[in-house]
C-alpha cells in the first residue's frame, strides 16, 4: 500500500473526482489508514513500558499481570482524590443524579481497577500467542453478526463510550470477520499505539480498516457493501463537525445530541443494525455482548423513522448497561 508519505492525503472532493480510477483507489487507502503519526517521547515511552510488560507476561503470565493491574488501581484509587471527584462528577452527569455514596464508592474503585487492567492488556496482547488471545474473548448472541453477513452485505455496529470497545474490534478481528472502525481524528495516543501494534502483530489483519470520523462517506458505504463490521461510538459528548447529522435522544431523562451518520448509511445499504459492549472480567478475558436488531432492512420504514426508533432504543440500553455497569464509563 502507499504511504502517506508517497501521496499526499486528499481533502478537496472535487479535486478526488477528477483523479483517474486507480489513483482514486490508493487516495481511499491513504484516507483509510492514515493516522495521527506519535510523537517520538510518545513513542519511546510506549515502548519502553510495552517492553518491560512483554518480559514480565513472559516470566510470570497474564494472571499474574492482572493481579498487579488489580493492585495498581487500588493504590491509584486510594492516593488519587481528584480522579475520584471527576469520577463522580462524570457519573452523576451521565445519570442526571448523584447516585448513592456507598454505591458511588464501589464504582469508583472498580473504575480505576478496571481501567488500569484494560491499559496492561493494551500493553501485553502482542506478548500472547494467537491461541491464548482467542481463550480470552466470548461472544455473546455471535449469531446476531453471522446472520447479518450472510445476507452478503455488511452489519454496522453502534458502539458507545462505554468500556474497552476497542478490544472488542481487535478480538472480532482475530475471530475471522472483516471489521472497519470509525473513530475521531484526535484520538488518544495509547489507542494508536495499539493500533499500529496490531498491525505489526497480525499482519493478515491488516484489512482492519480504521477511518477518521471526517473521511470521505464513500468509503463507509464501500465497507458496509462488502461484508465488513463497521463499528463506531454514537455517543459524542461535543460534536467537533458542524456537519454531522445528529438525533436528539433522552438519556436518565436529560435530552442529549448523538451523532447518526453511519446509521444513516448503514440504513441507505440496507444492512441490518446491531448494539454491542464489550464487558472486561477477570484475568484480562472479555465478553461481547450484541443486541438488536436496531433496525432490520426487510422492515422497510422510512429513513427519518428507523433512525429514529434505533436511537431511542440504543439510549436506552446505555441507561441500563450504566446501571449495571457504571466502573465502565471511560469520559473522566
Amino acid at each position: 500500500m502507499t504511504s502517506s508519505a508517497e501521496m499526499p492525503a486528499i481533502r478537496d472532493e472535487a479535486a478526488f473526482n477528477a483523479m483517474p480510477g486507480e489513483e482514486r483507489v490508493r487516495a481511499d487507502e491513504i484516507i483509510e489508514h492514515s493516522r495521527n503519526e506519535l510523537s517520538a517521547w510518545e513513542r519511546a515511552s510506549f515502548d519502553a513500558v510495552h517492553a518491560i510488560m512483554s518480559v514480565t507476561v513472559r516470566l510470570v503470565g497474564p494472571a499474574w499481570v492482572y493481579r498487579f493491574g488489580r493492585a495498581w488501581g487500588l493504590l491509584e484509587w486510594l492516593v488519587n482524590y481528584k480522579r475520584r471527584r471527576r469520577f463522580a462528577a462524570a457519573l452523576s452527569e451521565v445519570m442526571g443524579e448523584a447516585p448513592p455514596r456507598p454505591w458511588r464508592r464501589r464504582a469508583c474503585l472498580e473504575y480505576f481497577q478496571t481501567s488500569r487492567c484494560n491499559k496492561l492488556f493494551y500493553l501485553i496482547f502482542d506478548s500472547l500467542r494467537r491461541e491464548q488471545a482467542e481463550g480470552l474473548i466470548r461472544v455473546d448472541r455471535r449469531e446476531l453478526v453471522d446472520a447479518a453477513l450472510r445476507a452478503g452485505r455488511g452489519v454496522y455496529v453502534a458502539m458507545s463510550h462505554l468500556g474497552p470497545y476497542q478490544v472488542g474490534g481487535m478480538f472480532m478481528s482475530l475471530l475471522g470477520y472483516r471489521m472497519a472502525g470509525v473513530r475521531d481524528r484526535h484520538e488518544g495516543a495509547l489507542s494508536r499505539y495499539v493500533q499500529r501494534r496490531f498491525d505489526h502483530k497480525y499482519p493478515e489483519f491488516s484489512r482492519m480498516k480504521m477511518f477518521f470520523s471526517d473521511a470521505y462517506p464513500r468509503v463507509i458505504y464501500r465497507c458496509l457493501q462488502e461484508g465488513y463490521v463497521l463499528g463506531s461510538a454514537m455517543d459524542v459528548t461535543r460534536l467537533r463537525h458542524e456537519n454531522l447529522r445528529t438525533e436528539t435522544v433522552r438519556v436518565f431523562g436529560k435530552e442529549r445530541e448523538f451523532i447518526t451518520g453511519p446509521l444513516h448509511i448503514a440504513i441507505r445499504c440496507g444492512v441490518p443494525v446491531l448494539q454491542a459492549f464489550v464487558l472486561p472480567e477477570a484475568d484480562f478475558r472479555y465478553r461481547i455482548v450484541f443486541f438488536g436488531p436496531l433496525y432490520n432492512p426487510d422492515a422497510g420504514k422510512p429513513e427519518d423513522d428507523a433512525v429514529r426508533e434505533a436511537m431511542a432504543t440504543y439510549a436506552s440500553n446505555i441507561e441500563t448497561h450504566v446501571r449495571e455497569h457504571p466502573s465502565l464509563i471511560t469520559r473522566v
